[in-house]
């Protein structure tokens, strides 16, 4: 059962952590059309360079160990954002609001075998 936890962590946490790197990386190496989808979403573009800053500092939460209430800080902050992500794309009914889902069922999995794992 423990190795099964460990899995279990150690990929979600693995997979959310690429998809998080890969978004940040979009929002510096692509700018353009990440502030194209953020004007379509309704968002300001100005928080573009700070959003991609804040998942990068968020990832770097997550794996350290050195203060757990950071940590929790991060999961949240990673939930607002993808809830908003998610609720942005279904009102404007663009259909891609399946990798802010896919990416709240990675937290979620992540955040509570966290738990399991690490006793915390």
């Amino acid at each position: 059962m423990e190795k099964r936890n460990q899995l279990i962590y150690w990929i979600s946490t693995g997979l959310l952590s690429a998809l998080m790197l890969f978004s940040a990386s979009m929002y510096f190496l692509n700018y353009a059309m990440v502030s194209e989808t953020f004007t379509t979403l309704g968002f300001p573009t100005y928080i573009i360079y700070p959003l991609a800053v804040a998942k990068i500092l968020g990832l770097i939460a997550i794996w350290s160990r050195k203060s757990q209430m950071l940590k929790e800080w991060a999961y949240a902050g990673f939930f607002f954002d993808f809830v908003l992500a998610a609720s942005a794309h279904i009102s404007i009914n663009d259909g891609a609001f399946m990798p802010a889902v896919v990416a709240i069922i990675l937290l979620f999995t992540s955040y509570f075998s966290s738990k399991k794992v690490f006793g915390i």
